[in-house]
């Protein structure tokens, strides 16, 4: 296959011709060897989004999403590979749960990752014996699965994967922190009142030192507060921010209602805001969906009955590919953001960028083709989405392993059964001494020295801790946001 004249994430126009799974060559003037040839004249050409964390709810809720319908969520969505936490039923927490996911996991048309849970009934002799993507999300904090654990859990937990020499990831709040007096409100943001911005910082700061007494990797999930962002940052500590959370705040939550319940909760817009400067300046390492599907039905229920968790594997890029179309974003941020990062950070050393010897994972889109986001349009079970009506570049083609899994031409979509691979089974190493065109080592530019680092200057001192609760629960200054 030969993709011609595509417009790099840098702004460079060049050919990219795939040879099998591969990339063959990046460079200009490139011929063709078969008879597959798309002209990208126009187009923006990025490498697939590497979603690390999703939550396909296989096995124990399929009504909510399978890996049929979760891996052509991502497809569409321009995600080519996903990473499924253990919250499932069972929960991955040892090496027959393990097994059992990889089994339904070969429904996946993208390839994907399996992590590994800790729980009170874990087995890490032999979940760490199964190739595992990582440790985690390991919760320090109710959520859905019930599987949070106490800081000597953790400690084992942090033990064990220094040994195994294994990245953990983890669900950072504080629960001493959470405020009991907003449990006498029944509003949608007494959820945000009930987890104040405090008990995810208190968390971070804990687990950033636990990590250094570990000498363990950890990665910090959905990072909600830019004080948080900041404690890893200082830490030497990668972080992630979600859709949700870079995009929507509590100002929202008159309009979502409790389908804006989520864990961690949204945060004020002043907040927000300091997110996405974070964000945007090269503090925040990636970007992650949490894509945690429940049905609308699910959903619309009291605000201390709903479940936490909304989709978003199908809407993160193209939202965010809109952001680069406004200029609010580069091309380049969203390459690293949702790619190259991820693939440094996470050891996937060929995947993430387009470049020759890597794995061909590709996304193809007209920048200028927006279009608004609408849930009965989307591809997973779950029947919402909180970015309804939000405008969003949405992929034309989306390419794994050189396969195209998704295609969108002239408002037709068609999908191409292909079966993911776990990235763990192999793990070979991209040639990267292989010449590559002249003038092309641009996108091929080394990540993983700079991921898991802050890359900019701290902003000016932060406001107020206006998230925090009094301990009577009175939230009457953020209830009128």
């Amino acid at each position: 296959m030969l993709i011609r004249n595509a417009t790099l994430p840098d702004g460079r126009r060049r050919d990219v011709r795939l040879d099998g799974e591969q990339i063959a060559a990046v460079g200009e003037g490139l011929s063709g060897e078969d008879d597959t040839e798309i002209d990208a004249t126009g187009k923006r050409l990025l490498p697939g989004m590497i979603d690390t964390h999703v939550h396909f709810r296989q096995p124990g809720a399929g009504h909510k999403e399978t890996w049929a319908t979760g891996s052509r969520s991502a497809a569409a969505g321009g995600v080519t590979t996903v990473v499924d936490q253990p919250n499932t039923d069972p929960p991955t927490v040892d090496g027959d749960a393990f097994d059992q996911k990889a089994g339904l996991a070969a429904d996946s048309i993208v390839d994907f990752g399996l992590n590994g849970g800790v729980s009170p009934r874990w087995d890490p002799d032999s979940l760490l014996d199964r190739p595992l993507f990582a440790l985690g999300e390991v919760f320090l904090a109710d959520s859905t699965g019930d599987m949070g654990i106490d800081e000597r859990r953790f400690r084992e937990a942090l033990a064990a994967a220094a040994e195994a020499d294994v990245t953990v990831t983890v669900h950072a709040e504080d629960e001493s922190r959470f405020n009991l007096g907003a449990r006498d409100r029944s509003d949608a943001d007494a959820w945000s009142a009930y987890r104040p911005a405090r008990a995810e910082i208190d968390a971070v700061e804990r687990v950033c030192a636990l990590a250094s007494e570990y000498d363990v990797d950890v990665h910090i999930a959905h990072a909600s507060t830019p004080e948080a962002i900041d404690a890893a940052g200082e830490a030497g500590v990668s972080t992630e921010v979600t859709p949700h959370h870079l995009f929507l705040s509590r100002s929202n939550l008159n309009d979502l209602g409790t389908h804006g319940r989520m864990n961690p909760p949204l945060r004020r817009e002043k907040r927000r805001e300091r997110v996405y400067d974070r964000v945007r300046n090269g503090q925040v390492d990636i970007i992650a969906t949490d894509h945690a599907p429940h049905t609308s039905g699910e959903k619309d229920a009291g605000i201390w009955d709903a479940p936490s968790g909304v989709p978003g594997v199908e809407t993160a890029l193209p939202l965010l590919l809109e952001e680069a179309r406004r200029g609010h974003l580069s091309y380049e941020r969203v390459r690293d953001l949702t790619a190259a990062n991820p693939a440094a950070l996470f050891d996937l050393p060929r995947k993430g960028r387009i470049a020759e010897g890597y794995d061909a994972d590709l996304v193809l889109v007209d920048p200028e083709a927006t279009r608004e986001i609408r849930a009965d349009d989307l591809h997973t079970t779950c029947d919402w989405t909180p970015f309804e009506g939000w405008s969003a570049v949405f992929p034309e083609r989306t390419i794994v392993r050189g396969a195209i899994v998704y295609e969108r031409t002239d408002g037709e979509e068609s999908f191409q059964d292909q079966q993911g691979r776990n990235v763990r089974l192999e793990r070979p190493t991209a040639d990267t001494d292989d010449e590559i065109e002249t003038g092309d080592q641009g996108e091929a530019t080394e990540q993983a020295d700079t991921a898991g680092e802050a890359t900019a200057e701290m902003l000016p001192d932060e406001l107020v801790d206006s998230d925090d609760q009094s301990p009577e629960g009175v939230d009457s200054a953020e209830s009128a946001e």
